[in-house]
């Protein structure tokens, strides 16, 4: 939506008729974007933009009391404009409104309102092992509601908590500074926020004592245990993938190495036609580096997304200059040249790791948690409620295998907004509620000026229904799998995906 198209001056009012068919209008109160909402015959006014990525949220949905963002399906409640669901964290500014003859109006913006307190002052003490996406939601939930001296943040990178999305586009890009994917900006938490230990090493759990140890020996104790470990990138055990040439993308320091390679080099390798994988791709050509791209199958993302958009995908790259070695393995690299399994070579400054990644349990399974085979998918087997194997230890994000209601069977995801939501699912737990876990998996992939909504899950494609042209770059595609899964996938239609993830919400479980 333009500067010119922000809809009426709500400060001068509009007829009622005119949202008698809608309940979202898209207004301005003295310049601000504002959405001017009607639930049954009742008006309210908040912040036009969603705090995540300032979509506009008069182009989303109205859901069971919650505004809906239509880019990347944040969640604010309509009664309090709390971002209850990531990947917004920040609240909505209410604007008063009033009726009069037939009229709505804005009349004045409103104060900031803090979320409610719901945490007693005998909260336990809470440690989270993670400070990445579900770390950090764990931690910014608990303190948001008033338990934030009651946690303790542990992670292991250097940096403090960080949008990891942006270290493949935007940040990768060019397009935002470092500070920019900043999750944590000092006021993140609020003033009575948790204690964080970056860069902190932990060698082990003590399940029977409540510690968490230290690499230096050092430990903490805790009443309630948080794993939110995560995933580490794959690097496949070939000659030369060893060299710093060889980068995976995977942390904020993998994005400073890979940026600082790119300026220095004129061709690079990616190993991998994953989603990460060719977001770099794009990101890198539009540093303006050539790439290959290097995958062992015939159709890149054909798995999860079916031949007909992963070709589609292929050929938005190669418009922009990326090339493909399709149906080819890597074999080694040394350092100027990457040699493939038919013995062709590519000349490269450096290559790009984008393979997959192993869920970080070593240390759940050293202490005895239920742990999930790598044949199985791998992962820390938990209940419905996100619950390990060990009394009051959580496990979430990228290492939680859990059951999943509307896949009909345990799912380990790898998306950065189900990571977080499950952070704020556990945060509830652990402050009194008492609900089984029910997101449905969602995730986004950018690729130069293309960009995918997916949500649910699928094993293998057995059908696609599509809508739309996907030539074209304008569709939908729903996809089933042969154990009754589904998955649901847009371009360029944002509405269809919120209408159908509200949907699956509502359908009785399988």
């Amino acid at each position: 939506m333009s500067d010119d198209d922000q809809g009426p001056d709500l400060e001068a009012g509009i007829d009622v008729e005119q949202m008698k068919d809608r309940p979202l209008m898209a207004g301005t109160y003295r310049g601000e974007p504002v959405v001017l909402v009607r639930d049954d015959d009742r008006y309210c006014a908040w912040s036009g933009q969603c705090t995540h990525l300032k979509a506009q949220l008069a182009e989303g949905r109205l859901v069971d009391g919650q505004l809906r963002c239509p880019w990347h399906h944040a969640r604010f409640s309509l009664a309090t404009g709390e971002a209850v669901a990531a990947p917004a964290f920040q609240p909505l500014t209410r604007f008063a409104v009033e009726t009069r003859d037939g009229r709505v109006f804005v009349v004045a913006k409103e104060s900031p309102r803090d979320a409610e307190p719901t945490a007693s002052a005998t909260t336990t003490r809470i440690v989270i092992v993670g400070g990445g996406a579900a770390g950090h939601a764990c931690a910014e939930w608990l303190a948001r509601h008033g338990a934030g001296r009651s946690v303790t943040l542990i992670g292991d990178d250097a940096d403090p908590p960080y949008d990891r999305t942006f270290c493949s586009k935007q940040y990768l890009i060019g397009m935002v500074s470092r500070a920019a994917c900043s999750l944590d900006d000092g006021s993140s938490y609020g003033p009575d926020g948790p204690v964080r230990r970056v860069a902190a090493r932990v060698a082990s759990l003590d399940t029977v004592g409540r510690k968490v140890v230290f690499a230096d020996g050092g430990t903490v104790a805790y009443d309630r245990l948080v794993l939110a470990t995560g995933a580490e990138a794959g690097r496949p055990d070939l000659p030369g993938f060893d060299r710093p040439e060889v980068h995976v993308l995977r942390t904020l320091g993998d994005a400073d190495a890979l940026i600082a390679a790119a300026e220095s080099g004129k061709r690079g390798v990616v190993i991998g036609a994953s989603f990460v994988g060719l977001e770099a791709a794009a990101s890198l050509t539009q540093r303006h580096v050539a790439i290959d791209v290097v995958a062992h199958e015939a159709i890149p993302l054909e798995k999860i997304v079916g031949a007909a958009v992963g070709t589609m995908i292929r050929k938005v790259h190669e418009e922009h200059g990326v090339r493909f070695h399709l149906g080819r393995r890597p074999a080694s690299f040394d350092g100027r040249r990457l040699t493939l399994d038919d013995g062709s070579t590519i000349d490269a400054d450096f290559v790009v790791l984008g393979v997959g990644v192993t869920p970080r349990t070593g240390l759940a399974e050293e202490a005895g948690l239920d742990v999930a085979s790598r044949d199985d998918g791998g992962g820390v087997i938990v209940d419905d409620h996100l619950r390990t194997s060990v009394a009051d230890i959580y496990a979430i994000g990228d290492i939680a295998r859990y059951p999943d209601r509307h896949a009909g069977k345990p799912l380990r995801v790898e998306h950065w907004v189900h990571a977080e939501r499950q952070g704020q699912f556990v945060a509830r737990a652990l402050l009194g509620a008492d609900e089984p876990y029910d997101d449905l998996p969602f995730f986004w992939s950018a690729h130069f000026d293309t960009g995918l909504r997916y949500l649910g899950h699928v094993d293998a494609i057995e059908r696609s229904d599509v809508d739309g042209s996907v030539e074209g770059r304008d569709f939908t595609v729903r996809y089933v799998d042969d154990r009754g899964g589904q998955a649901f996938a847009t371009c360029n239609r944002d509405l269809p995906a919120l209408d159908v993830e509200a949907a699956w919400e509502a359908s009785p479980a399988t």
